[in-house]
């Protein structure tokens, strides 16, 4: 026989599931409040609640959600905001002008240091950074890391300027003929000089 305690519970931790998963991404974290003891988020966000991102977004298609995971943590005295992003955007084909898909699935892992000195503590070649000077614009007693922004960042970085299809046509039509025009040569002009001489 079940226990229906048990079984509530399950039941409390499920809806608590769906309830983070369906829970709308924060904007900003306070830094120091999450630094040391780590943040974790993960959920599922629309394209188009990007504002930046959603200006690049085609209307001729309909955007599916991005699965998107996000934490903060400490390692070797720098802080991480590591991501790690699962779906597709549509965009506008520059060739063809119709809707393309971008994948966007990726995972990203950038240094937050405080100052110059710290860089010495990461593989400036292998590891994405930003100075939290440049990244913590709003003077408030609490630093807040703009978290959405930064994720929005990245997402721009990895969206193509130019999509296009990987095989398509220019969407130009040509109406009519071009008429070839003639040209002259150039050296026609010196061989009459030459006869004249």
């Amino acid at each position: 026989m079940s226990n229906p305690k048990s079984n509530i519970q399950a039941n409390d931790r499920n809806d608590d599931n769906q309830i983070a998963h369906l829970a709308t991404m924060p904007e900003n974290i306070v830094l120091d409040k999450w630094a040391e003891s780590g943040f974790e988020w993960s959920g599922v966000v629309a394209p188009t609640s990007f504002e930046r991102l959603s200006a690049l977004l085609t209307d001729d298609h309909e955007q599916s959600n991005l699965q998107l995971s996000t934490r903060l943590y400490r390692q070797s005295n720098v802080i991480h905001l590591a991501t790690h992003l699962k779906g597709e955007v549509w965009l506008t084909c520059q060739r063809c002008l119709q809707p393309v898909a971008v994948d966007l699935t990726d995972d990203y892992d950038i240094a937050l240091l405080e100052d110059d000195s710290q860089v010495g503590l990461i593989d400036e070649e292998t590891q994405d950074y930003l100075l939290l000077d440049e990244v913590i614009s709003e003077q408030t007693p609490e630093r807040l890391l703009p978290i959405k922004k930064m994720i929005e960042d990245e997402i721009i970085l990895k969206t193509p300027m130019a999509p296009k299809h990987d095989d398509c046509e220019m969407a130009a039509s040509q109406v009519g003929d071009i008429p070839e025009e003639e040209t002259e040569n150039p050296f026609a002009a010196l061989a009459a000089l030459k006869g004249k001489l």
